[in-house]
């Protein structure tokens, strides 16, 4: 399959900085207990995985997480700067299929991330849609930097106007199945994650 790579982004398990939209409604302490039982799924799933991987941390490294793995902070204004420079730094590195998760996903799985590099075979890019228009996973064969450049992050149009570039840019482009990440109350009641209430 070449050499591929899976990087892992993370925010720092911070009390009052993590999943504060949830926070509105359950608190922070309960948002805090949400997002670190997320960080240990995506951990587990994430190891299960055969590729190289590389964990960026939003503020520092941690280093009793992802123990034995390679971890970097993230650099970079926007979420899009931040990814950008995440994959130009592992395409640097030689590998010629690169993947991008994120922490917040209570149903991912390595058959999810194991069947995105499988569709980078045929094809230069893949998502992995979020149900709120956004996307949970993102790869690429080759760094592709006009999609991290002017996007409308956060916003559930972000997967449709990116995948309108790819279409005028003439890249080739795969979609997974969709998932729903835990941004809000409702999203945390139809998922797997306890909450002592």
């Amino acid at each position: 399959m070449g050499k591929v790579l899976l990087i892992v982004f993370v925010k720092n398990s911070i009390l009052g900085k993590v999943k504060t939209r949830l926070a509105k409604t359950v608190g922070d302490n309960k948002a805090f207990e949400v997002y670190k039982q997320l960080v240990d799924i995506t951990e587990e799933c994430s190891l299960k995985v055969d590729s190289d991987k590389h964990i960026y941390f939003s503020e520092k490294v941690i280093n009793s997480k992802w123990v034995d793995e390679l971890k970097f902070v993230q650099e970079g204004e926007s979420l899009g700067d931040r990814m950008m420079n995440a994959f130009k730094n592992g395409f640097s590195q030689g590998y010629e299929k690169v993947i991008l998760i994120g922490s917040d996903l209570p149903d991912i799985s390595p058959e999810i991330i194991q069947e995105g590099f499988e569709r980078l075979e045929k094809n230069e890019v893949v998502f992995g849609p979020a149900e709120d228009g956004g996307y949970y996973l993102i790869g690429m064969t080759k760094f592709q930097k006009f999609m991290f450049e002017n996007k409308p992050w956060s916003d559930c149009s972000l997967l449709e106007i990116t995948l309108k570039e790819l279409r005028e840019q003439e890249v080739s482009y795969s979609l997974l199945q969709t998932l729903n990440d835990i941004d809000t109350f409702e999203d945390l009641k139809s998922s797997k994650i306890y909450v002592d209430a």
